[in-house]
């Protein structure tokens, strides 16, 4: 039997959700990468472009001549099981799934994968987004893990499916996130075990639901007749952090925690809505439906609708209850990324990580101060989506009653037809999104997107080749940016570029080579987190194929880059272990320590135990110099 937690995503979606193909589009459209461009100039990816009307150098270009503000000498791409970082450099694991964050946890075994009764006080599986937190002395960071290998997790489990409610239990209880106290000594970064920071929240923790679709029908069950008070938080992806200092943690692919023992609902409004969010009756191989009835929606249809949103949390406060705000819309969060408005209204960037999904934004109606009441300003706003044109020009759409003919938590509980409704564009998979600190400018990984031209979105919105999204079938990604307008992140128009294309130019000649910033000597695949750094770089990680074979030749494990916003310039600094994701990334306060994720490694990586342990790893300068 097929374990189905090791199909990625969108394997899964494939094959519940098969879409009908479609007539062809025609061929890729090469456009200009940039309008503005970087280095001054504009760099295209071929001919193609010069139908644009657009200035352009040719797809192999190299960039202008410029020095290097990178503080490393970059590495190869590396195919083995190990972490590699560049000369100079040092990564010692900080975290493994097992670990105990209390003395009287029982941690991690190797038969059993660390036993159920600790499972919600030991360090959680596959680490994911990550925020740290300096607090009257103390350094925290907030952890994702977004969710469970089961046949890693259930070694004792016949090909890994749960054979009773302890099982589920325990899968429960390794997800979700992690607070904890980490200190340095002679020997490096540990966690404080005991301290009173150090918390899990998982599938059963007691939240609070804020905000307009707080209370609606729609998210109301018999257990929860108020439609108030949620359990537990899914499948915790990317994250962010608040100006007033709460962490930020975001529910991705929940759809895949429900089935049902009995018939789907037949309500049109719900039907629809697990359509377009993928909910079956089969679920993801989880089998939390057969032993928890919250997750079985022949019985509780309503339980999904309170999945899917961003959740709240503050890290210096135990006893606190996180926050589920409905504001910011539901749908497949991967990060959520603050920054203010000119006049100090909040502003949240949000990427809803499906193949021909959207790019969202929320402005809030109240004004942040220092100190003051935080009271709302993550619910009371507006919730936009992106639309970005042929020209180099994009325009936020406003998600209202008048725009959508939907109620206002309808649009909430169900962003995504909202979203169809005024015309937003469909993105190839918007991840990770990170706003420049020193410039008014926001990036996005669009991971890739095989569908890109072929076929419709969830919703049956087209995909056409076109804007921000050049490229049919689209295996490698690219992130674009956006500049707004007035430099105000609440200006409801902007003008955008694409800051790479990746792709391999040891195969490929045309555009799946890649944008000119992409050599042999750099190049990746699937760019997914992404986080700048206070020196400005921008720190690229990849979720993509590392089978370094056919069109992926050369391009070994996933890694982690830096680059350069001003010259274009991109440059490897670590590769993960074989089978890895590289995801998740923040800083000591002092910056002499970078915290990177590694998720799901293959083979016995860190420790050689014989189970593969996903881990944070501390990296540090051995000369004890900044690392960002």
């Amino acid at each position: 039997m097929t374990d189905k937690t090791r199909l990625s995503a969108d394997e899964w979606d494939e094959a519940n959700f098969p879409r009908p193909a479609e007539t062809e589009f025609d061929r890729v459209v090469e456009r200009a990468l940039s309008r503005r461009g970087f280095l001054g100039g504009v760099v295209a990816l071929g001919s193609g472009a010069a139908a644009m009307g657009l200035g352009v150098l040719s797809p192999r270009a190299a960039l202008a001549s410029t020095t290097s503000r990178f503080p490393f000498t970059p590495i190869d791409a590396q195919t083995d099981e190990q972490i590699h970082v560049p000369q100079g450099y040092r990564a010692r694991v900080l975290a493994r799934w097992g670990d105990a964050l209390f003395t009287d946890a029982e941690g991690y075994d190797l038969a059993e994968g660390g036993p159920a009764a600790a499972s919600d006080r030991i360090f959680g599986e596959n680490t994911d987004g990550m925020e740290s937190f300096p607090f009257r002395g103390h350094e925290l960071i907030a952890v994702n893990h977004e969710y469970t290998n089961n046949d890693i997790n259930l070694p004792a489990a016949q090909d890994g499916v749960p054979a009773n409610a302890d099982d589920v239990l325990k899968l429960q209880n390794l997800q979700g996130v992690t607070v904890m106290e980490i200190a340095e000594d002679e020997n490096g970064w540990s966690v404080v075990k005991d301290s009173p920071f150090n918390r899990r929240i998982h599938h059963n923790t007691p939240m609070v639901l804020a905000g307009p679709a707080a209370g609606h029908a729609l998210v109301q069950t018999s257990a929860d007749p108020e439609g108030l008070n949620p359990l537990g938080t899914l499948n915790n992806c990317g994250s962010g952090k608040t100006p007033w200092g709460t962490y930020l943690t975001c529910e991705e692919n929940f759809n895949g925690y429900f089935g049902a023992n009995g018939e789907l609902p037949t309500d049109e409004l719900l039907a629809v809505g697990y359509t377009r969010y993928g909910i079956s009756a089969e679920g993801w191989g989880y089998d939390y439906h057969k032993w928890d009835a919250r997750f079985d929606v022949a019985a509780n249809p309503n339980e999904p609708h309170r999945h899917g949103w961003v959740v709240e949390i503050d890290p210096t406060d135990p006893q606190s209850t996180p926050v589920k705000h409905t504001g910011l819309g539901r749908f497949k969060h991967e990060n959520a990324e603050v920054v203010l408005a000119r006049d100090g209204r909040v502003v949240v960037y949000m990427g809803d990580d499906e193949r021909g999904e959207f790019l969202y934004r929320f402005v809030s109606n109240g004004i942040y101060t220092p100190g003051g009441s935080t009271e709302g300003l993550l619910d009371d706003g507006q919730l936009s989506v992106a639309k970005f044109n042929d020209d180099g020009t994009g325009e936020w759409l406003d998600l209202t009653p008048e725009s959508t003919g939907m109620d206002m938590a309808e649009i909430l509980i169900f962003s995504r037809s909202a979203g169809s409704r005024v015309g937003a564009t469909t993105m190839d998979r918007p991840e990770w999104i990170s706003v420049n600190p020193y410039a008014v400018e926001a990036y996005c990984c669009l991971t890739n997107n095989t569908r890109r031209g072929t076929r419709p979105n969830a919703g049956g919105d087209e995909t056409p080749v076109g804007g921000p999204n050049p490229r049919a079938e689209n295996q490698y990604g690219q992130i674009v940016r956006w500049f707004p307008h007035d430099d105000d992140h609440a200006a409801a128009s902007f003008d955008w570029d694409l800051y790479v294309m990746a792709g391999n130019p040891a195969v490929h000649s045309d555009a799946y080579a890649g944008s000119a910033n992409v050599t042999a000597g750099n190049m990746f695949n699937a760019p997914d987190g992404m986080a700048f750094d206070s020196t400005g770089l921008l720190w690229i990680q990849t979720d993509g194929e590392d089978s370094n074979e056919g069109d992926f030749a050369g391009q070994g494990n996933n890694q982690m880059l830096a680059g350069d916003p001003v010259s274009g310039e991109i440059a490897r600094f670590l590769t993960g272990p074989k089978g890895s994701e590289v995801t998740g990334l923040c800083w000591s306060t002092d910056r002499r320590t970078m915290f990177v994720g590694i998720q799901h490694p293959g083979g016995s990586w860190p420790d050689g135990s014989g189970l593969p342990r996903s881990a944070i790893v501390a990296v540090t300068r051995e000369d004890g110099g900044l690392v960002g």
